[in-house]
């Protein structure tokens, strides 16, 4: 009983972690005309910057472990079981939370994200050439507006560049999900979906550590709390916060609960933000929602390539450490 109650205890601490920094899931450049300023590689990677992060992987390393207890308390089986009964529906929410997302933007005068402005009538015209197709309850006409939709993110990449939509790529996942639907490649769209959304949150968390003269601009105009830290040492937090969201998300670990602590995120930064964070991440909670549902059932997450606890700890803290450096040295140099 006592060791039930420390891993309640030790989840429900790492919850409200993740739940404390409003800041986390926000695009900084949407909110600061603050011009971007690389910090030097010595002072990203600090002290408190690498404690941070070992700590990070030590943690990481446990909470596969850890999770599995939580289907022993009463009625966690049962919503999971429950949830389960939903999953026909989640190729439907993806097709029509798209096309609404898409609706959405269009409507504001952007596409994709607030930073992209519709400019040309072409442009306008394409969007609404997707919605309609997205609408319509037909597999053909979902993979048109999916074309449609392709071209357009093409075309935006040909602007501003590869490294500045890696922020969006899981609009490339999205689009892939319903290209590949009703095809013998269509198991494989939600694993594709739970990679692109997970290389895309640490691909932006990265923005915060290598400009974060943007980020400290946007907790002092816009009063975000940083909770007795110096606002420096907040935003090194919250982008590893974000960064380990990715991670777990790319590793395959818990996706039904991160899910729900994520969209709470969201709701918090739109109390925040308003409207510019709904346009931007609207499509994220689709996502989001979809991950409740799915869970992890179809997808083989790479830490099961392990068998044995010690196998699968040392895995996740390497890795971890791993990805996180590669992420760092190569936005470092592109971006």
């Amino acid at each position: 009983m006592k060791k039930t109650w420390l891993i309640v205890i030790a989840i429900s601490i790492s919850i409200g972690i993740m739940l404390s920094p409003f800041i986390t899931e926000a695009h900084v450049k949407w909110f600061t005309g603050v011009e971007p300023k690389k910090e030097s590689i010595e002072n990203i990677l600090s002290p408190f910057f690498l404690v941070v992060a070992f700590l990070a992987a030590s943690i990481l390393a446990v909470l596969p472990q850890l999770l599995p207890k939580l289907m022993d308390f009463p009625y966690v089986g049962k919503i999971d079981m429950k949830l389960d009964n939903y999953r026909k529906y989640s190729r439907y929410l993806l097709k029509y939370g798209t096309a609404l997302t898409l609706m959405i933007q269009v409507l504001s005068g952007t596409i994709f994200a607030p930073e992209f402005l519709l400019e040309n009538s072409w442009e306008t015209i394409l969007v609404w050439v997707s919605i309609v197709f997205l609408f319509i309850p037909n597999d053909y006409a979902t993979k048109t507006g999916a074309v449609v939709l392709l071209a357009l993110f093409l075309y935006i990449l040909s602007n501003v560049g590869l490294f500045h939509m890696l922020d969006y790529g899981f609009y490339l996942a999205i689009i892939g999900v319903l290209l590949i639907g009703k095809t013998k490649f269509e198991n494989w769209g939600f694993p594709f979906l739970y990679l692109g959304t997970g290389l895309s949150l640490c691909w932006v968390a990265v923005e915060k550590w290598v400009y974060p003269t943007m980020s400290v601009d946007i907790i002092q105009n816009h009063g975000v709390p940083t909770f007795g830290f110096a606002p420096e040492s907040f935003i090194v937090l919250a982008a590893f916060i974000e960064f380990v969201v990715g991670y777990l998300l790319v590793v395959g670990v818990l996706n039904r609960i991160l899910s729900v602590v994520l969209t709470l995120i969201f709701i918090s930064t739109t109390l925040l933000f308003g409207s510019t964070e709904i346009i931007g991440h609207f499509m994220i909670h689709i996502v989001l929602i979809i991950f409740i549902i799915e869970g992890v059932s179809f997808y083989n997450p790479p830490i099961r390539i392990h068998k044995t606890v010690v196998d699968q700890m040392v895995f996740v803290f390497l890795n971890f450490i791993f990805v996180l450096a590669t992420f760092v040295l190569i936005y470092y140099r592109f971006a």
